[in-house]
């Protein structure tokens, strides 16, 4: 469901380090959040691509009409004990995401591959407050992951949001504690900034776009999960702010505790309107604004921005998008950005969506338009299989290559 509750990580930026978790570092991190009905009350402060949303079967907007009760038919053993435990309070999942990538450019690779796989949970260990909890292993299968095959074939894009050779990752492990009425949330843990800030229905490239520009606002300089803090509350029964300070050097490779010495911090504010708290992603209109830190060692400058996103969705089904967003620094992907589009949801819990995005870069000439549409095939709440398509016009980093076509098919296998 979508929910002021729910949330992913983009990690659009290669990171470095080893396997291994320091648990150390899983220390002292707060966030307070508005809190939405009591159907979401596992989420905390996260969006459309969090763990919360990942838990839940469907869409939230209608009762779902699956085609199909798969894999639960041939586990039902498996499935009847998951059942016992969320009763008891715990909550988890398993599942693996694989993404294939064709290029018609001349430029680069042709195609590329990736999977990832999750396991991710909830414990809900008092009546206000929660554990969560996410570890992945994100893993290529050619040369390129389809998170650089445009930039591979020279346009400034992430065309494969997520699907990189990061490795193992520990993105979650955190406190929710909530408070009684649901006008304020307390986390502390290992949190991704990317699930609630400047987030929209259609944001998760787990279930949606597979492109940056129409994920988390390709203007802003996130930073990869880690150490961080966020505030958020409801303003009146309408208006909501949420606040975050987080570590802008974070590498969910290798937690640590470096953000108490370094001090390099990212710093978002977000101030915005919804009709109904329970719908916050389907019917908002919010304001972003963010500053990164330089980095202690030299290898990023400070860069700041804002941006402005609404969508609306109507009679339960079309979502119309505009969000836009403007950049001052250079470790953002794009120094403006536009994109439109709509989303659409199915009864069968089925979506669907096209968007087309423009964008300038710092230091490069001209823009580049970006499209993409793709359509989420739901057999089951444990399977989901989606094709796409990316067309991307007068790529910035290959002026000789009028545009690039990519060809895009996703699964999602959940157990």
């Amino acid at each position: 469901m979508i929910q002021f509750s729910h949330g992913k990580s983009k990690d659009f930026k290669p990171m470095k380090g080893t396997s291994r978790y320091n648990f150390l570092s899983l220390t002292l991190l707060i966030a307070v959040c508005a809190e939405p009905s009591s159907a979401q009350q596992n989420g905390g402060l996260s969006g459309p691509s969090s763990t919360a949303a990942d838990l839940e079967p469907g869409d939230g907007l209608t009762d779902p009409q699956f085609r199909s009760d798969f894999p639960r038919n041939i586990a039902p053993s498996w499935f009847a004990w998951k059942d016992r435990l969320a009763e008891q309070g715990f909550r988890f999942n398993f599942d693996y995401l694989a993404l294939h990538q064709s290029s018609n450019a001349d430029a680069g690779t042709s195609n590329a591959s990736s999977g990832i796989f999750r396991f991710y949970g909830n414990w809900q260990a008092t009546e206000q407050g929660s554990l969560t909890f996410k570890i992945e292993d994100r893993h290529a299968f050619s040369s390129v992951a389809p998170q650089f095959l445009g930039l591979d074939n020279g346009a400034l894009s992430i065309t494969g949001t997520a699907f990189n050779d990061s490795g193992r990752l520990l993105t979650n492990l955190y406190w929710t504690q909530r408070h009684v009425d649901g006008d304020w949330t307390l986390q502390f843990g290992q949190i991704d900034v990317t699930d609630f800030l400047d987030v929209y229905g259609a944001v998760s490239p787990y279930t949606a776009f597979q492109n940056l520009a129409f994920n988390t606002n390709p203007t802003i300089n996130t930073p990869n999960p880690g150490l961080g803090l966020a505030a958020g509350a409801k303003v009146g029964s309408n208006f909501y702010v949420i606040g975050s300070l987080a570590d802008a050097n974070a590498d969910p490779n290798s937690p640590d505790l470096n953000v108490f010495s370094d001090g390099d911090l990212f710093k978002s504010i977000e101030i915005g309107y919804t009709p109904a708290f329970d719908r916050i992603y389907l019917d908002n209109m919010h304001l972003t604004f963010w500053h990164a830190d330089a980095a202690s060692d030299e290898n990023r400058a400070e860069d700041y921005g804002v941006a402005f996103s609404t969508a609306w969705l109507i009679d339960n089904r079309w979502l119309p998008f505009f969000r836009a967003g403007a950049s001052k620094g250079k470790a953002a992907l794009y120094e403006r950005s536009v994109s439109v589009g709509l989303g659409y949801y199915g009864r069968t819990t089925d979506g669907a969506g096209i968007g087309l995005n423009w964008a300038e870069a710092d230091g490069l000439d001209g823009d580049q338009f970006t499209v993409e549409a793709f359509y989420r095939f739901t057999v089951s709440p444990g399977l989901q299989i989606t094709p796409s398509l990316q067309f991307i016009n007068d790529p910035l980093l290959n002026p000789d290559e009028s545009n690039i076509t990519i060809l895009g098919l996703r699964t999602r296998f959940v157990f």
